[in-house]
């Protein structure tokens, strides 16, 4: 174990801004933000059926925090094992912690789902039978499920020397099953393996017509085919069958200074997505532990990497149920998005944004002027040209829609589509290959640097010489993700800004240097070194005894030279709220170091994912809007944008809803010095103020 260095305080006894102790892990951070969404499952206030979507959303997390973050600290601890992070604390250390805080993260899911929604879930009709509840009816529509559906596309694999353990798909439904008695050949097999069939659903809603049971009686697959098992194994006997789950490493590896085409590496690397190193082991609760250790053993796993579960090991199936169950009293009332009204007199989206720039915050706000933005471009004979970026999008995409039409059209269509955003990769693959097939020019982006800004850029002839028509956003091009996501989008006509966003797209096309911008901050070469410049502005101020003030909103905040630049204007006097979501290292509340720091995060209906940064600026404040969060990836590695909101009714727009973030006394987190949040709860018997509530109901 690595003991965690302390720095020497000052000579006045203020800690040293290198000191480990300033600084929490983000592996732990992100843990925490996880509670936060289990704790919305825990949540009475919330509606039922998005209680369980919560509980959902926290396995779902898990799992891709176990593929990435423990996945690299595994490896980084094999390598070197040496403190690579700020915390200064070594790999094998944090992967002791994580193993204490995600087990006992796993254990408060599994009692929320056992003590607290499925028995709500069960006063309101809605029903998973154990098998031990099936009555004669259910049982014969069972067995007849299994005879049919399951018997036909299952491969039960007993082990022995010509049958060898077989590879266990990343995050897939498995079944051990312990065997008594001698097979077919008289031979005695101990063991054997059931790979639960892929494309079956892993709940099964059993006809109220077939079983005589309620409209919504469900029955788990694990359930059916536990069951069955015997029908598995003629002539031998099962001691046991116990489900399991591995979770495996799956972030890619692409050499990209080796690869010619980046498309073909990375497609190329999807595959071995489902067979990466072994991270995690979930097993039945009730699975003996001989059988744990053959699994551990067989997966290279110790007891630390062990999740013994009391229900099915994959939660984040049931969100399936969303969908199938109709009963709107259990979920949060439907909700339709407003058309700004800057965007309705006149019909003419391009004339509206020559009238001025028009601000939009998702999903309060309605995601179609974006999709009509590029729509309408498509259609129009005065458009000569649409360069836009495609980070995340979904498969089937109205902006791509949009795009695949201009291109056929014969416009100009550039677009750059970022092949490596994570777990989107095979849907990206698909519509740049879509683009590129109706004439668009596709391009991939900047070698070692993802491309993760949100723009479109739109040329257009008009009686006075062409024209740039922009949208710049804080998220994804993405209809779906727009209704559930919090971003804000910018249309303009300033030809200053849009100049910047004509000189971006030719950088990232050309690769030449694109000379200096005049309003956007561009990482990874200026944002950085910006932001710092910023802060320090701010302590300047305070310093010199003129107001100071910071208010930063993003998803997370890890990057050390900007928390150390944060510590030091708390320390001069500035007053700085941060409204971080996930991860954030930074401590507050540190006497002599962040006092004047407050650390919150909004956890609610919609996922937080607006980036929006203030500077007091003495006399002349600023706010700005931004795809990048505070993280080493966004300032060095990522091509990003960060741009101003100038117009005066819009700045003030910004300005009062962030006011409203942090008054929100209801879906409010505050971090404490310890790195635990506390809930934020009302004051008296105020009914609190949600901050999504209220944006729903209108504008800031």
């Amino acid at each position: 174990m690595t003991a965690t260095r302390k720095s020497e305080p000052d000579a006045g006894g203020t800690p040293s801004l290198d000191a480990p102790e300033l600084f929490i892990n983000r592996e732990l951070s992100l843990l925490e933000f996880n509670e936060r969404v289990l704790a919305q499952a825990r949540d009475t206030r919330v509606p039922l059926l998005e209680r369980l979507k919560f509980l959902c959303i926290s396995s779902t997390n898990l799992d891709e925090f176990f593929e990435v973050r423990v996945a690299g600290l595994k490896q980084k601890a094999e390598l070197v094992n040496t403190p690579t992070e700020a915390d200064n604390r070594a790999p094998r250390e944090v992967l002791r912690e994580i193993g204490v805080r995600a087990h006992e993260l796993v254990d408060k899911q599994y009692a929320t789902l056992n003590d607290e929604l499925i028995p709500a879930l069960e006063a309101e009709g809605i029903r998973f039978l154990r098998r031990s509840e099936w009555n004669p009816r259910q049982r014969q529509w069972l067995a007849e499920y299994f005879e049919e559906e399951l018997l036909p596309v299952i491969s039960p694999l007993g082990l022995d020397p010509a049958h060898p353990f077989p590879r266990i798909l990343n995050k897939s439904l498995n079944f051990i099953v312990a065997l008594d008695g001698t097979d077919a050949f008289g031979r005695k097999i101990d063991y054997a393996v059931v790979q639960a069939p892929r494309a079956l659903p892993r709940v099964i809603q059993l006809p109220a017509e077939a079983t005589g049971s309620g409209p919504h009686d469900f029955v788990f697959l694990s359930s059916i085919i536990h069951e069955h098992v015997v029908d598995l194994f003629p002539s031998m006997g099962t001691k046991g069958c116990f489900q399991f789950r591995v979770t495996r490493n799956s972030d890619l590896f692409v050499d990209e200074e080796e690869v010619d085409d980046l498309l073909r590496a990375v497609e190329g690397e999807l595959p071995s997505r489902r067979y990466g190193d072994c991270v995690r082991l979930e097993v039945a609760h009730n699975c003996p532990q001989s059988l744990c250790d053959y699994l551990m053993d067989r997966f290279l796993l110790t007891h630390e990497d062990l999740y013994q579960v009391d229900g099915p090991v994959n939660v984040n199936r049931l969100m399936a149920l969303l969908e199938t169950i109709d009963r709107p009293d259990l979920k949060y009332p439907a909700f339709s998005p407003r058309l700004p009204s800057e965007l309705g007199p006149s019909g003419d989206l391009f004339a509206e944004i020559r009238a001025g720039d028009v601000l939009l915050h998702h999903p309060f706000d309605s995601f179609l002027p974006v999709i009509d933005f590029v729509r309408r471009a498509a259609a129009d004979s005065r458009v000569l040209a649409i360069k836009q970026t495609l980070y995340r999008t979904g498969p089937d995409s109205a902006v791509v829609d949009a795009l695949v039409e201009a291109a056929k059209a014969g416009k100009e269509v550039t677009v750059v589509v970022e092949l490596r955003a994570r777990f989107d990769e095979a849907d990206n693959i698909e519509l740049a290959n879509r683009l590129q097939a109706a004439g668009a020019h596709v391009v991939y982006g900047v070698v070692g640097y993802k491309t993760h800004a949100k723009m479109t850029l739109i040329v257009r002839r008009e009686a006075d010489g062409l024209h740039n028509y922009i949208h710049l956003g804080t998220g994804n091009y993405h209809p779906k993700t727009a209704r559930l996501y919090t971003d804000y989008g910018l249309f303009s006509c300033d030809q200053t800004l849009a100049n910047d966003v004509h000189e971006m797209f030719l950088q990232l096309t050309s690769l030449g240097k694109v000379s200096g911008l005049e309003r956007i901050i561009d990482a990874p070469f200026r944002l950085h070194s910006a932001i710092l410049e910023k802060i320090e502005g701010e302590a300047a101020h305070a310093r010199a005894g003129r107001g100071a003030r910071i208010i930063a909103k993003m998803n997370s905040l890890v990057e050390t030279r900007v928390i150390r630049a944060l510590y030091a204007a708390s320390q001069a006097g500035v007053e700085i709220d941060l409204i971080v979501r996930g991860i954030c290292c930074l401590r507050p509340g540190v006497a002599g170091v962040s006092d004047n720091i407050r650390v919150r995060s909004i956890v609610g209906r919609f996922l937080e994912h607006t980036r929006v940064f203030h500077f007091g600026n003495d006399d002349a404040p600023e706010v700005y809007l931004a795809s990048a969060d505070w993280m080493d990836r966004n300032f060095f590695r990522r091509v990003e944008t960060c741009f101003p909101v100038t117009a005066a009714p819009l700045y003030d727009r910004v300005m009062r809803e962030l006011a409203l973030y942090l008054a929100d006394d209801s879906q409010a987190w505050m971090l404490a010095s310890d790195g635990r949040y506390h809930a934020v709860e009302p004051a008296g018997d105020a009914p609190g103020l949600s901050v999504q509530k209220r944006l729903m109901e209108g504008p800031g």
